[in-house]
């Protein structure tokens, strides 16, 4: 069997023209006749209609005209709807989607990238280095404190007080309750730092400071209380500033002066010796030595002060 030869490409438009032409002008066609006289019929139609625009139109091309609308050779008909054609029609159409939907895809990578490959990994290396740092880092300074105090005290007080504090500490620690372990490692610094203080408690012995006076207590009007002003100086001659607790209050300041609280007849003797020629000879009160947690009086005193009058 011989092969047909492919009709030429202005024929093949041609027919598509008249198939086009057939579509557009339904009027042409005579539905009430038979098929041979229809399509007889279409042709002459069809014939006219070209030569009306100057156009010679084979039979033969007309014919397959006509013969390809009833065949709907050159009909389209759109594919069925399915996930294939979703796909097809999203391809077809991603120069308009398809750059915002790359610029979001990557702002999000990056996004993810950035949480978690630098924020997730260094918030838990943060709660890591917490949790080793509470578990082990400050009962290892509660440690080290303890040892401190242990070998630079001279009395047992401080021991006892240091020990008591680490094993608080530390239970703390186990708990998670950073804030109450940091709370001792506080404490037991300052019992270190007290430890190592020297000073001496002298009378304040200058013109714009008084060095002593007397009050009625409230809750007793009818006894009366008498104070040295005194204040601490380290070896270098600096003046230092102390927690005391106020007796009326109650309350503990951190102050450079204070009201040492002593018997009348003290009183009355370092008020004899600053008239007698305005200076206080015998002005040292007590002394803060190295190693000690108190104060050594070597005036007698009540043990009461006040750091307001």
């Amino acid at each position: 069997m011989t092969a047909r030869p492919a009709a030429p490409l202005d024929e093949v438009m041609l027919a598509m023209d008249v198939v086009d032409t057939l579509r557009h002008r339904q009027d042409l066609v005579a539905r009430e006749l038979d098929g041979a006289a229809r399509e007889a019929q279409l042709i002459e139609r069809l014939r006219e209609i070209y030569r009306q625009q100057g156009i010679e139109v084979p039979d033969h091309i007309l014919r397959q005209g006509v013969e390809a609308l009833a065949e709907s050779r050159f009909a389209y008909d759109p594919p069925a709807p399915g996930f294939g054609t979703t796909l097809a029609r999203l391809y077809v159409s991603r120069r308009r989607w398809g750059k915002p939907v790359l610029i979001a895809l990557a702002a999000a990578l990056a996004l993810a990238i950035g949480y978690f490959g630098v924020v997730q990994p260094f918030q838990e290396g943060q709660a890591h280095n917490a949790r080793v740092e509470l578990t082990e880092g400050l009962p290892a300074q509660m440690d080290a404190l303890y040892e401190t105090i242990f070998e630079e005290t001279k009395v047992q007080q401080a021991v006892v007080q240091a020990d008591a504090l680490v094993t608080r500490g530390k239970a703390y620690a186990a708990e998670g309750n950073r804030a109450g372990a940091e709370d001792i490692l506080m404490r037991l610094t300052g019992l270190r730092d007290q430890l190592r203080q020297e000073y001496v408690v002298r009378v304040v012995n200058r013109s714009d400071q008084q060095s002593g006076f007397w009050t009625f207590p409230e809750v007793n009007t009818d006894a009366t209380n008498y104070y040295l002003v005194v204040e601490a100086v380290d070896p270098d001659g600096n003046v230092l500033e102390l927690p005391i607790r106020n007796e009326e209050s109650g309350e503990v300041e951190t102050v450079s002066i204070w009201g040492q609280r002593v018997p009348e007849a003290v009183y009355a003797a370092v008020a004899a010796d600053k008239r007698d020629d305005g200076i206080i000879q015998a002005n040292e009160v007590g002394r803060k030595s190295d190693g000690f947690l108190e104060v050594e009086y070597i005036m007698p005193v009540l043990g009461g002060a006040v750091t307001r009058w």
